[in-house]
């Protein structure tokens, strides 16, 4: 009964939640042009038929970091007690030091994204995920706990140097025009497409190969998904917006289209 408790007293993040969204300016960008009556009245359909590349980019992009998130939380879970035979309790703690441990290491990448760009950024983690991929298992299997409570540590650390800049690369990467629109499609798809099938393809392979080696093989690829994706998705972080909005058939000449250019909350 006393599990209720928690998932009862989340409701009052509904309502933090609403207060900080009210309280989150537009860009100056974007009131510029509702102050002209500029906006999108369709902003999704436009957001598919103009930029169905940078969608699909955005989602597959999601592909080397979400999978990958799954696999080093939930499934270790079912991998750890099922094939290791370790404690449940141990893998929760490992699991809480390095969920404790992005709470520095993400806002710190997306830092760094701030220095070094978005896109560069994204890159060198999507690589870093490429390299992880084996040596994560090979640890893993050691059985060691020490061993592997750093490795779980070090695997969020590494997912979290993509997930860092996420958020701003993705939205950078569509104009006003269609920003939030483009950014929440493509990011959300990839729940579909990556997050949620993971862990019953690593189980799958598991089963088939009966050893993890298959789920690196999976996750090197993955990998290299995010890391082609991301060296294909335009930067549009140091573009003039208001001169590229394109425009639309259902607007008059003059005024691009244009829907809301708030950064989406990605979670």
């Amino acid at each position: 009964m006393g599990w209720r408790i928690p998932f009862l007293l989340s409701a009052v993040l509904i309502a933090v939640g609403l207060y900080i969204r009210l309280g989150v300016l537009e860009t100056p960008v974007f009131e510029e042009m509702k102050a002209k009556k500029q906006v999108a009245k369709a902003p999704v359909l436009d957001a598919v038929r103009l930029y169905w590349k940078d969608i699909l980019l955005t989602c597959l992009i999601r592909t080397g970091q979400q999978a990958p998130f799954v696999l080093f939380t939930t499934y270790l879970l079912s991998y750890g007690t099922g094939v290791l035979k370790l404690e449940r309790s141990f893998l929760f703690n490992c699991v809480l030091a390095a969920a404790a441990t992005s709470l520095i290491t993400t806002p710190l990448f997306g830092y760094l994204s701030d220095r070094i760009g978005r896109k560069r950024m994204y890159l060198i983690g999507a690589f870093t995920m490429l390299v992880f991929a084996f040596p994560y298992y090979w640890l893993i299997n050691s059985a060691i706990p020490a061993v592997i409570a750093l490795t779980v540590v070090a695997s969020l650390v590494v997912h979290d140097m993509q997930y860092g800049p996420q958020a701003a690369f993705i939205a950078e990467s569509f104009p006003p025009n269609v920003r939030y629109s483009g950014a929440s499609i493509g990011y959300q798809l990839a729940s579909l497409t990556s997050g949620g099938p993971a862990p019953i393809i690593a189980t799958w392979l598991m089963h088939t190969y009966g050893t993890s080696t298959a789920i690196s093989c999976y996750l090197a690829i993955i990998a290299a998904i995010s890391l082609i994706s991301a060296a294909l998705l335009k930067d549009r972080s140091q573009e003039d917006y208001i001169s590229v909005a394109p425009r639309a058939p259902d607007l008059d000449a003059g005024q691009p289209l244009v829907a809301s250019s708030a950064k989406p909350t990605l979670s």
